[in-house]
């Protein structure tokens, strides 16, 4: 059985069975995942935090890029050991045991059996394929930082998301690319982390906003993004790493990476085009916070979707997200009443739920998609595949995220001093200043 990329693999379900032996060595294929997955360490090193660290203002704006620096180092060391085995193993098969559902096993703990001979079916290195979905893993981490962004306890925020990373994405990797539960009973969409990247990240952020309550002064004293130019160079390499995330995910560059690439382009380029005209009406000028945050969001809100729709899809998707996303941020967070300092939920969750469900409509054949996935044969019934996965990464994740902030809590405390909150973190969990002057 042989892995073609993730979208073909996963078409048949067959991501998780990924035999390795002596095969020959694609340079292609292995040289474009090994770019792909440079890209999407940018995304983390230095996107998402130039782009968080933009937002918050200055007395926290070091702190942010510590704590991207040390939960993407943080979730490749947990990849390495454990995560990538109880991810990438042990598909349903007849007689399998019950945990293959939601967990692999322990076959390739601390990357056993894995050698720089080690070459999948398809031509593609193992640990070149190991590299690149541990930097999705860090990636994903790094998203949760935005909800909690001033507040939190460094030492508890790396306990937390620990046992996120081990009982909330493991397990939703397992189960939509890794021939568990969802893939397996509904056959879901989802090319490059709809919900196992976005939703995933989006829920914990969430939880995490109400767990540790809203930052002192909140909708009292003003809160601005100190650098605006900082932020809108981390969107910058966000889009450009994206690529690597979307294209790179079908593992070899043919078509469908053309696919992947060209609705990466379209769907965020038409949410800028919807965020910006939703704010000029609403508030009478675009700002160059919300084309930053519509680029964000369409490019979210493609993710599942970008092998699957054609163009007019890609369009859709774009201005669904960039309406939809823009309502997250600023009517459904009044609704919610939670203090989601970076709009983590109103972007990443808001725009992965458009976009998974969207991906069940938009890769119909009639309307310009590449097809339902086999064991689906209308709209509705992968619409009602994505709808149910869009659910369960919600309430599995949801639940292991309040376990993992009371445990954090319980074992070091979450939230930081009153006082240290006040000073900002930069001095007080790191001693230093993002800026001497």
């Amino acid at each position: 059985m042989k892995l073609i990329s993730k979208g073909a693999a996963a078409a048949a379900g067959l991501l998780a069975v990924l035999p390795a032996h002596a095969a020959d060595l694609d340079p292609t294929a292995n040289g474009f995942t090994m770019i792909c997955a440079v890209l999407v360490i940018l995304m983390t090193l230095p996107g998402i935090a130039l782009f968080y660290g933009g937002l918050v203002r200055t007395k926290n704006v070091l702190s942010i890029l510590v704590q991207s620096l040390a939960v993407f180092s943080l979730m490749y060391v947990l990849w390495g050991i454990y995560g990538y085995s109880l991810a990438f193993t042990g598909p349903i098969e007849d007689g399998s045991a019950w945990h293959t559902l939601f967990f692999g096993d322990f076959s390739k703990f601390f990357l056993s059996g894995i050698t720089p001979d080690t070459v999948l079916d398809s031509g593609l290195s193992e640990l070149t394929y190991f590299c690149f979905q541990g930097a999705f893993a860090a990636i994903t981490a790094g998203l949760i930082l935005g909800s909690f962004a001033g507040r939190i306890k460094f030492s508890g925020f790396l306990i937390m998301v620990t046992i996120w990373f081990t009982f909330a994405y493991v397990p939703s990797w397992h189960m939509v690319w890794g021939g568990g539960w969802l893939d397996n009973a509904f056959h879901v969409w989802d090319f490059a982390g709809g919900t196992v990247v976005h939703i995933d990240a989006a829920v914990c952020a969430l939880v995490g906003a109400y767990y540790i309550k809203a930052r002192i002064g909140y909708g009292k004293e003003r809160m601005a993004p100190h650098s605006l130019p900082l932020c809108m160079i981390g969107a910058a390499l966000l889009w450009v790493g994206w690529f690597g995330f979307n294209a790179g995910s079908e593992l070899t560059p043919d078509g469908t990476a053309a696919l992947a690439f060209m609705t990466t382009c379209i769907a965020p380029a038409c949410a800028v085009i919807a965020w910006s005209a939703g704010e000029w009406v609403m508030n009478g000028k675009p700002s160059c916070l919300g084309a930053c945050s519509g680029a964000v969001a369409g490019l979210v809100a493609i993710t599942p979707a970008c092998g699957f729709v054609g163009f007019g899809g890609a369009i859709v998707i774009g201005l669904a997200a960039g309406f939809i996303c823009l309502w997250g941020v600023h009517g459904l967070k009044k609704l919610l009443k939670v203090d989601d300092s970076l709009d983590v939920f109103g972007v990443h969750g808001v725009g992965g739920i458009v976009g998974a469900l969207l991906t069940g409509i938009f890769c119909a054949p009639e309307l310009g998609g590449t097809g339902f996935k086999e064991g689906n044969d209308s709209i509705i019934s992968q619409f009602t595949a994505q709808l149910i996965s869009v659910v369960v990464t919600i309430g599995w994740t949801g639940i292991v995220s309040l376990v993992g902030y009371w445990v954090a809590d319980k074992l070091v405390g979450i939230r930081v001093s009153a006082d240290e909150e006040r000073e900002g973190l930069d001095l007080a969990s790191h001693g230093e200043r993002g800026y001497n002057y």
